[in-house]
């Protein structure tokens, strides 16, 4: 499956698949492979590789690479028996360039029309049975949003599998006026290939899988015959936009070009406004980030509640042993950690799929182009940064799509300063903890302005970072930004709840086995420790107690926190509490930090874990805020109070706080210089701001 970007391929691809995919990587190259099986009839199975959009059959990004050797067979493990080209048809000029490139190859091809409704709305009218008949292959229209055509698609792929179809005999270029004696230089070696695909081997021969002799036998074909790559190729696409533009004039009407704008145009004049589309942008931002707070707050006190209640019900019920205090403790509190913020995530994750499925994130791109240029990065930057407010790992991954490797290794070393969502849990249990619930003109929250805060914070840090490292990375690449932007068109409202769901139950059954193992492994840690250690501090306990039976629940209590500090878990925050004890932490804090790493989300189950073990056994129900926002110093003042809290969300904003980040930036720049470049620079931005910040609000 081949097309333009923005083309509706994925959609497609989706609908044809289902959910029978799986994602790999294309052998010795960072570039997603999606594949899929698909039912094409009763007696028809395929296996369906969505390869990534391109333009041309003239590469330039790496992910255009890997299409460019599928599509001329130089992949060893991938070997087409069918182009589905997906050409979108309100710009159809375009895509039938890319179309005339595959025709030419010789493979079975197969066109799907997508955006029909958009193509009627700007007044263009397209004869298909005559485009068939110029083109030489079969086109069907389908609309995979509305499930339209699809059935026909199925139809035509099995008739074309069964040969009822052939490539057309007319190519759409004059290979005598390109290059024809080097054409048939290299087909007396491959006579099988076309006319076109001889040229590529002219062109690309590097590239492909020949050993060295071919090689050397195709450069000297070239030599022989004079052959201009750069020429070539210029020739080649005059001539097959001449063929189009004929094409054209005989199947398709096109609107009066002096018509009023239509609802794009006009709708892009607002929102792409040198002033009103930076203060629309903030605005969406704005209201995305309250939305996450104020619809998701409800759901979360629910589930809260729930919890609380379950887990004290639980401790009156069970004996007291070892075994319930690790179901209550241990398993329950490390769920609790889990299941509250399932509702945030799912609310974040919806809004960023309505804005994608509008067309606004494009936008977005193209207004912060210039601001980026300043900083060393261009507009393409921006889907990356904007993508790792979901997840860094996949954000990093789709910086691939930046052609300059200069700008492109910049936004992987910025990207992880961009507040994904593993870190909306900690924001929300710390601002809950610290912020006041105030409510400005009625409708702004004080909450919600933090948390959009911390986000800005973490945005403009990237900036100034990328602003600092550009002097640094040497290039002498340039750099051009070039965009489509796609057409505004009504949300996939099941498209949104697919994805809320599916992102729900990634961070349950991904980031929550983790938070799961690691709150398992803390309630062991945390309820057991060196034995003479453990038993000095149960006897000294125990004495105080027969000496002073009256205050036998105080001297509990006492006992309680004392076992929890003797743990090996107590031990190994005691032995970092000097190095953290300056940003206002205290040695639990300093546990959640290093069990954070593992995953930054980790650092509510840790707490969980940690207050439970150390909590009265009668006081089970009591929510995890209450027991943090009730925890106390040694000197009696609060453990989290405003500086702290304020300190700790900034270290959370900036710190690497995630193994599986700097695992994606390795295997993207294929060195461990940059993962370890961007721990050092970040932990150590983390701890110098956090510093700022609690001394100035201690």
């Amino acid at each position: 499956m081949v097309g333009n970007p923005n083309s509706g391929k994925s959609s497609l691809f989706n609908y044809l698949t289902g959910l029978n995919q799986r994602v790999g990587n294309f052998p010795g190259v960072t570039v997603d492979k999606k594949m899929g099986q698909s039912k094409i009839s009763e007696n028809l199975q395929a296996t369906i590789i969505d390869l990534p959009g391109s333009y041309s059959l003239y590469p330039k990004r790496s992910d255009e690479w890997v299409a460019y050797k599928v599509l001329l067979n130089q992949d060893a493990n991938i070997k087409p028996n069918m182009i589905l080209l997906v050409a979108d048809a309100s710009n159809l000029k375009r895509n039938l360039l890319f179309c005339s490139q595959i025709i030419d190859l010789g493979i079975p091809v197969v066109i799907a029309f997508t955006m029909m409704d958009i193509a009627k709305r700007k007044g263009t009218q397209i004869d298909i049975p005559g485009l068939e008949r110029e083109l030489g292959v079969p086109i069907v229209q389908v609309n995979p949003r509305k499930s339209k055509g699809l059935e026909q698609l199925k139809k035509v792929i099995e008739q074309s599998a069964e040969n009822l179809y052939h490539p057309p005999a007319r190519g759409f270029i004059d290979n005598h006026a390109l290059a024809a004696d080097a054409i048939n230089g290299v087909k007396n070696h491959y006579p099988e290939i076309s006319n076109y695909k001889a040229i590529h081997y002219l062109i690309n021969h590097e590239q492909f899988l020949l050993d060295e002799g071919m090689q050397d036998t195709i450069e000297q074909i070239e030599i022989e015959n004079k052959f201009n790559p750069t020429k070539t190729q210029a020739e080649e696409i005059m001539q097959r936009y001449g063929r189009i533009k004929h094409i054209m004039q005989q199947t398709v009407v096109e609107a009066d070009p002096l018509q009023k704008a239509m609802f794009n145009e006009r709708l892009d004049d607002i929102l792409m406004h040198r002033v009103w589309g930076y203060v629309i942008l903030i605005t969406v931002l704005f209201l995305l980030f309250q939305s996450v707070f104020w619809v998701a707050k409800y759901p979360m006190d629910g589930i809260e509640w729930l919890f609380g209640e379950f887990g004290g019900l639980l401790s009156n019920m069970l004996p007291v042993s070892w075994w319930s205090d690790l179901l209550i403790n241990g398993v329950i509190a490390g769920l609790s950690g889990i299941i509250i913020f399932i509702p945030q995530i799912m609310i974040l994750f919806g809004l960023i799929t309505i804005l994608e499925d509008t067309g606004y994130m494009a936008r977005i791109s193209f207004l912060t182009d210039k601001l980026m240029r300043k900083v060393g990065l261009n507009g393409k930057s921006v889907m990356p940064m904007i993508s790792g407010f979901a997840c860094a790992v996949p954000a990093i991954m789709s910086a691939r799509n930046i052609e300059n490797k200069k700008e492109r290794l910049l936004t992987i070393m910025i990207t992880p300063l961009m507040s994904c969502s593993a870190r909306l849990p900690v924001y929300t249990i710390l601002i809950a903890l610290v912020i006041p619930s105030k409510l400005y003109f009625g409708f702004l929250s004080l909450q919600g302005l933090v948390m959009m805060g911390l986000y800005l914070m973490g945005t403009v840090m990237a900036l100034i970072v990328a602003w600092v490292m550009k002097w640094f990375i040497k290039s002498a690449e340039r750099s051009f930004f070039i965009l489509e932007l796609p057409s505004y068109r009504s949300p996939r409202w099941k498209n949104a709840i697919t994805t809320m769901i599916e992102k729900a139950k990634i961070f349950v059954f991904d980031a929550g086995k983790i938070i799961m193992i690691i709150s398992l492994l803390l309630w062991v840690l945390s309820t057991y420790g060196p034995a003479k250690k453990m038993a000095a501090v149960t006897a000294k306990y125990e004495q105080l107690v027969k000496q002073n039976p009256q205050q036998a629940n105080e001297l509990n209590k006492e006992r309680r926190t004392e076992l929890l500090q003797s743990s090996f878990a107590g031990s190994l925050g005691k032995a970092i509490e000097p190095v953290i004890r300056p940003l206002g932490y205290d040695w639990k804090i300093g546990i959640a930090l290093i069990t954070s790493f593992a995953a930054r989300e980790v650092f509510v189950g840790t707490m969980a874990t940690l207050y439970s073990v150390g909590d009265d056994a009668d006081n089970n129900n009591t929510t995890l805020r209450q027991k943090m926002a009730a925890a106390v110093r040694e000197d009696g003042t609060k453990v989290y109070n405003l500086a702290t809290g304020l300190s700790l969300l900034v270290f959370y904003v900036l710190a690497m706080q995630c193994m599986s980040t700097l695992a994606v930036v390795k295997r993207e720049t294929r060195s461990w210089k940059w993962p370890m470049i961007q721990l050092v620079y970040m932990t150590g931005l983390a701890y110098v701001m956090s510093w700022i910040v609690y001394t100035i609000f201690k």
